[in-house]
């Protein structure tokens, strides 16, 4: 898919509501890793009502994966304090679809699937620091081969809550050792979107095996001088969900992020 020009589409001025506007017309499905600069990009799980109570729970229990940004309402779709326009229905470029714990569907739309017992619920991203990594002259391969990020399922256990339970999954981006500790900094002080790094070094040490076969995203590649850094990742509700098994649940595809009016520079910093 070709880079999305939102100058050409008939969408709001506004960075954000114009990707989300492209994103409900079916223009834009790719990852939005790079959209709407600077704007808090959020991950998002969607569970019935008599489920919502434990995995509330179990986002604030692990808060390293699960930084709560908005909770909604059970059978409302509207988000009003991520942005006026938000509908949790439309505005993700790819949602997928588990029951029982098996992933059955990936779709561009779920307003055919909502019901008026499901609660939405929109975690922190890493997408949301890159910009402030940028900005500290950080290089990200990964956005500069245009990719999505790669993500792995690690043995960093969560901390269970009800049926909730299972591995941490994160995000890794190569860097050399000086870029690494000073990511550290910019990072440490972002914890609503999974603030500093998990682990950097030896994968091995965290479960990962083979960094070349990510369990979601991309393979970049990394470089002799180079350390791999691992962030805790949104993804670890998919994670969860695969052992929880809810009858039913809906949740983004990996790097498919919701949007967000909300600046970076605006989430509380540590």
């Amino acid at each position: 898919m070709n880079a999305l020009d939102l100058s050409s589409l008939p969408t709001p001025p506004h960075p954000a509501q114009a990707a989300r506007a492209a994103i409900r017309a079916g223009e834009w499905r790719g990852h939005t890793s790079g959209l709407a600069p600077g704007h808090v990009q959020g991950n998002l799980a969607i569970l019935p009502e008599a489920l919502a109570g434990d995995f509330l729970r179990f986002c604030q229990r692990n808060p390293k994966s699960c930084p709560l940004l908005a909770v909604s309402e059970p059978g409302d779709p509207f988000l009003p304090s991520l942005g006026q326009d938000v509908d949790i229905r439309s505005d993700l470029p790819a949602y997928r679809v588990w029951e029982h714990g098996q992933l059955v569907a990936e779709t561009h739309d779920i307003r055919a699937l909502w019901r008026p017992d499901l609660v939405s619920f929109v975690i922190g991203c890493s997408f949301s620091f890159e910009q402030a990594l940028l900005d500290a002259g950080i290089p990200l391969r990964h956005m500069a081969e245009g990719r999505n990020v790669a993500m792995y399922r690690t043995s960093i256990p969560t901390t269970p809550a009800g049926p909730f339970h299972g591995p941490m999954v994160v995000s890794m981006r190569p860097m050399r050792a000086a870029h690494a500790i000073r990511a550290i900094q910019v990072t440490a002080r972002t914890p609503n979107v999974h603030g500093a790094p998990v682990h950097l070094g030896d994968p091995h040490l965290i479960g990962i095996q083979d960094l070349s076969r990510p369990d979601f995203g991309d393979a970049v590649a990394i470089a002799p001088d180079e350390l791999p850094v691992f962030w805790a990742c949104g993804v670890t509700p998919q994670s969860v969900i695969m052992e929880a098994r809810p009858d039913f649940c809906i949740t983004h595809a990996p790097g498919h992020m919701l949007i967000t009016d909300l600046l970076n520079n605006d989430l509380p910093f540590a």
